[in-house]
């Protein structure tokens, strides 16, 4: 009788019930087995009060002890479960808690995106707010190539020299020397596949005239040539322009999307074939709208490299929604829906995302981010949306095709004025061959350095059948600035 009540205190002592925030798990284990020492353990040894062979408690102050104890260990046990469950709210359950209005732009899942202004600065942009930024003057548009008019402006109005020369390391060189004898200088321009190196040096520096070795080592050490060709042919200078100047450009190209409330995907926002009266009269702020049919200024739309999204509610715009190899940077729109807009026009709000490897660029958005005055929107949004595809040039992805394309014009201008300026010098094996295939340049074309040009620059817009997209021949109507 007394071993089975000891079996029956042993069963009653290895009963456990495990706490979590899942429920609760009860365990029965019989017998005398033994197992370490854990936490239910530790629990259960803390509900045993000690007791005296007759059963009796003893009291003791360490009873209070016992239960500080034993809730302590529930709390751990408690609190570590409860941290494995805690979870993020996404950023727009997020933004809804804490009751402000959602972000014109929402980050990538992936990353690879900025942001401006930055979701974290987040604030009240009503048109009454105070505004910091909004300095039309300070408008200016970036030089995309600060260094391409420097020959125009320097050389060409002055007597100057060219010289070739194909470097083993360095590939084909082409060096512009000009004197300016009023400053007592020199000037120098070195083109090289990668950049151009331009410089001025005081004649006070050389006991005699420099020679072109001489000059171009000084601009860059990396140059090992011993000698340079002279250029002879009388229109160098045109063809030598055209290289210096080939990504300065007067016309950019933008495209622009519409986003209605409740728009997420790309299908959605593309599929948009009608348009609201508000939209026609954003549009009106940006410029003319034209009839594309019958358009002699007409080019392709499409491989923009720069977009600006209007979006109508508030349905924030997701950074890589559009799949684009082209496509680096978005300038976002939302007209804000306020009761001043009865009295004092629409207000438009501004946000900016684009890749992370796009550099940033001004004007900077006025803090808060809100226009009024339509005159100062389209001022803003032309100078940023012009800045924003110069940026862009600097992209890893544009900045390689640049390299290319510089790479091909140079090793065809070289070619150039090497066959030509030794046609001028009268050297027969030049003379003998026929003229199609002795201006036939790097890029395997038969007009010469002007035809090669215009073919390296092709290479950077593809056509729509090369990115399998077909093309449409109906009447569409496309947004023109004034």
């Amino acid at each position: 009788m007394e071993r089975e009540k000891r079996n029956d205190m042993s069963f009653s002592r290895k009963r456990s019930f495990t706490f979590g925030a899942y429920g609760g798990v009860d365990r029965f284990t019989c017998g005398d087995e033994t197992r370490p020492e854990s936490v239910e353990d530790n629990i259960l040894e803390a509900l045993d009060s000690p007791t005296t062979p007759g059963n009796k408690p003893i009291l003791s102050t360490s009873n209070n002890q016992r239960e500080a104890e034993l809730f302590e260990i529930i709390a751990k046990l408690q609190g570590s479960r409860i941290d494995e469950q805690r979870c993020e709210f996404p950023l727009p359950l997020k933004l809804l808690n804490i009751g402000a209005d959602l972000p014109l732009i929402l980050p990538s899942k992936l990353g690879g995106y900025w942001i401006d202004p930055p979701l974290e600065k987040l604030r009240d942009v009503s048109p009454t707010s105070s505004h910091h930024g909004l300095d039309p003057e300070s408008y200016d548009i970036m030089e995309r190539d600060g260094e391409a008019k420097i020959y125009h402006e320097f050389f060409r109005s002055r007597y100057h020299h060219s010289f070739i020369a194909m470097d083993p390391s360095l590939g084909p060189l082409v060096l512009s020397v000009c004197l300016e004898e009023e400053e007592n200088k020199l000037r120098v321009i070195l083109r090289m596949k990668e950049c151009s190196l331009h410089g001025t040096f005081s004649l006070s520096l050389f006991t005699n005239m420099p020679s072109a070795v001489e000059l171009a080592k000084r601009l860059s050490d990396k140059v090992t040539v011993s000698k340079f060709d002279v250029v002879s042919y009388l229109k160098a200078p045109d063809l030598i322009t055209a290289f210096d100047e080939h990504r300065v450009s007067s016309n950019f190209k933008f495209g622009v999307l519409y986003q209605k409330e409740g728009q997420f995907t790309e299908e959605d926002i593309l599929s948009n074939n009608k348009e609201s009266e508000k939209f026609r009269e954003f549009l009106s702020i940006l410029g003319d709208t034209i009839q594309l049919q019958g358009f002699t200024g007409k080019r392709h739309i499409g491989n923009d490299i720069v977009a600006l999204v209007y979006q109508e509610g508030q349905t924030p715009f997701l950074c890589d929604v559009i799949k684009s190899h082209f496509l680096h940077c978005f300038v976002v729109v939302r007209r804000v829906q306020k009761e001043e807009e009865k009295e004092g026009g629409a207000a438009y709000q501004v946000s900016v995302t684009a890749r992370e490897d796009v550099p940033p660029f001004g004007p900077v958005i006025p803090d808060p981010p809100l226009f009024t005055d339509r005159s100062q929107l389209r001022e803003f949004l032309l100078t940023k949306l012009i800045n924003a595809e110069i940026a862009c040039y600097k992209a890893e992805q544009f900045s390689r095709l640049e390299l290319r394309t510089r790479s091909s014009l140079l090793e065809s201008l070289h070619n150039e004025l090497f066959s030509r300026s030794r046609c001028m010098m009268g050297d027969p094996s030049v003379a003998a061959v026929p003229p199609s295939e002795s201006t036939r340049g790097p890029l395997e074309g038969s007009g010469g350095f002007i035809e090669n040009f215009k073919r390296a620059i092709r290479v950077r817009s593809h056509s729509f059948e090369t990115l399998g997209v077909p093309r449409k021949n109906t009447g569409n109507s496309s947004q023109k600035p004034k």
